[in-house]
């Protein structure tokens, strides 16, 4: 089964970008779709961002216009870039990989955006 690492986040000042990164164990050529999702505590994982295996991108209304999700199927890697963040954006941001008949998803990474 595919083993998906999150990296990139940390702490950013209100305004500020940052860039995620999720690497894939295998080759991701094949995977139907990827994503971004992200959690607060008390509140269901909604999602981020999501692109398919065409190619096809769709973002969550909160972050349209902020946010590109991107993948490298050389790297296995799937970013999303946020710009002009804001305490909303606070949150665990978990990759997720649709393949084959199974989803999977990473461990997580922390992101706090401060004032």
């Amino acid at each position: 089964q595919v083993q998906l690492v999150e990296s990139g986040g940390g702490l950013v000042q209100a305004g500020g970008s940052l860039r995620l990164s999720c690497r894939a164990s295998l080759s991701i050529g094949s995977f139907k779709a990827m994503g971004w999702y992200r959690q607060t505590p008390g509140n269901e994982r909604e999602l981020v961002a999501t692109i398919t295996a065409g190619g096809q991108t769709n973002y969550a209304g909160s972050v349209k216009g902020r946010a590109t999700i991107s993948r490298s199927i050389t790297k296995n890697t799937v970013d999303l870039q946020m710009n002009s963040l804001d305490s909303d954006d606070t949150g665990v941001y978990y990759c997720n990989a649709a393949v084959g008949g199974y989803v999977t998803w990473g461990q997580g990474t922390q992101v706090t955006v401060f004032s």
